[in-house]
């Protein structure tokens, strides 16, 4: 499973990436989970099997979904309140119903 996070410049996903690491190690669930910028977003996709968007960049939702569609890529933007909180497993678990569904 592989789990891509987007916001501005990358670096204020990188504590729930942290944070979805450990309860995925903790749950058993084998995941690569890494953040980028919203400039390299689109480099990356092809790797990813769901994009979660950071509160901060919901302005590329609809372009994201257009690319990512065409992948069968889902995308969505992270709750903004699992997102301050940095609540790696309640995004973890959005991740998962969202590949779930694909």
């Amino acid at each position: 499973m592989n789990i891509l996070l987007c916001c501005a410049a990358g670096m204020s996903t990188s504590l729930i990436v942290t944070k979805m690491e450990k309860v995925a190690a903790s749950k058993g669930i084998s995941a690569r989970i890494w953040a980028v910028s919203e400039s390299v977003v689109r480099s990356e996709i092809d790797d990813a099997d769901v994009l979660l968007l950071g509160p901060q960049v919901r302005f590329i939702l609809n372009e994201m979904k257009n690319i990512c569609g065409e992948k069968n890529i889902p995308v969505e933007v992270i709750d903004m309140m699992n997102y301050g909180m940095c609540d790696g497993e309640a995004i973890l678990e959005q991740a998962i119903k969202l590949i779930e569904k694909k």
